[in-house]
């Protein structure tokens, strides 16, 4: 059975007048007589522009509500905004964020009234709840951001954005708004309170993050078939990382001292499959050798929640075993986000800022691709003595 795609509308003569028309979303919009070519110039634009608004109807740029604006910006949204395994990314939960209160308190307004000083109420109902500066700010810049959307697709007039950029960002220490403390570096007496309360596997993803800098979501869906073993140090060129929609390279320096980690998690491992696995960690648990392995006979604990065990960590299940292993070791509890600051200032301190940007995979966009090329050579150099 073949699948029925959705028809294109024609180009069809009234006989009576003459006139061509195009029937769009069960309304004819005429065009012209119907053998004048200018006529068949207006029904190819009338049909691209329809397509491209989703098959939608055009709308009248003074009339479209907030609501309306919004639920169009999905559309793009849902689809834009996808990693190359086509799984959404943070950036829609930070959307969803931003857009709650803009829907609750201007959703029936029209999108062209919607000005500064609106602008500026959502901001301040969020302040009086407690969000601190930085989030206010990045809910501004993301409200604003779909009204720029919605200008780009002629679904409201520029002069809007115009006004919505008027509204300057809150300066610290110049607002009533919380300021948040500054990520630090993890003490190593609270890494170290942690090993005895944690697997095996999320051991070495605290030790390989400490190593080499990575961002945890670059670390728990390693696999072995990402890594190039064929030099002193090993690489692994990532494809799906936080910059890669900007077309900027990813590579993973692994010395000798993180070589040894991995290698405990390479015997009998599929080259596709990942190197550290929560099933594992699990196994591992339950397993003779285990302090908490249960008795002979004792009864299966019920299941809380009808979840499924992933076959690789997230930064989610990765960031819970963290806390649980300070929770447990009565340690101030820390993310792994944190242990990046920790081999971010390790780094700075050893080898200076530009080794540490490298490392940690900030270069910029406007770094040529000779100034790469030599950095990535100092990379190499930098990760074997380092280990």
């Amino acid at each position: 059975m073949t699948k029925r795609t959705k028809q294109i509308p024609s180009l069809r003569l009234h006989p009576s007048s003459g006139r061509g028309f195009v029937e769009l979303n069960g309304k004819r919009k005429y065009l012209g007589r119907y053998d004048d070519p200018e006529t068949r110039l207006k029904y190819d634009r009338a049909v691209s522009e329809w397509m491209l608004n989703n098959r939608r109807p055009t709308v009248d740029v003074n009339q479209i509500t907030v609501t309306e604006l919004i639920d169009r910006f999905w559309l793009h949204a849902d689809a834009y905004y996808r990693k190359p395994d086509r799984s959404p990314t943070s950036q829609i939960s930070c959307y969803k964020l931003a857009l709650k209160p803009l829907k609750r308190m201007y959703g029936t307004v029209r999108a062209v009234e919607f000005g500064p000083l609106a602008l500026k109420a959502i901001r301040q109902a969020q302040l009086e709840k407690g969000v601190s500066r930085g989030v206010l700010n990045k809910i501004v810049s993301l409200i604003r951001s779909v009204f720029r959307w919605g200008a780009s697709e002629e679904l409201i007039p520029g002069t809007v954005i115009t006004a919505l950029g008027t509204l300057a960002p809150l300066r610290a220490g110049r607002s009533e708004a919380r300021e948040t403390d500054p990520i630090l570096p993890v003490p190593e007496a609270h890494v170290d309170a942690v090993k005895p309360f944690v697997s095996s596997q999320v051991w070495s993803l605290i030790q390989l993050q400490l190593l080499t800098g990575a961002r945890a979501g670059e670390l728990v869906k390693l696999r072995l078939i990402d890594l190039d073993m064929s030099e002193k140090v090993w690489q692994a060129e990532l494809k799906d990382h936080k910059t890669a929609y900007r077309g900027r390279k990813r590579i993973i320096y692994f010395g000798p001292q993180a070589q040894s980690i991995i290698q405990k998690f390479i015997p009998d491992r599929a080259v596709d499959t990942y190197l550290f696995s929560p099933r594992e960690a699990h196994a591992e648990r339950r397993s003779k050798d285990a302090k908490s392995h249960r008795r002979p006979g004792q009864a299966q604990t019920p299941r809380k929640t009808k979840r499924v065990m992933g076959d690789c960590y997230t930064t989610c299940t990765y960031r819970q075993a963290i806390r649980r292993g300070c929770e447990a070791a009565s340690v101030d509890i820390w993310t792994p986000h944190r242990l990046r600051h920790s081999a971010g200032t390790s780094l700075r301190k050893q080898f200076g800022v530009e080794m540490a940007q490298i490392m940690l995979g900030h270069s910029k966009a406007d770094v040529t691709q000779l100034y790469a090329e030599r950095d990535e050579a100092k990379a190499v150099d930098v990760a074997a003595k380092i280990g």
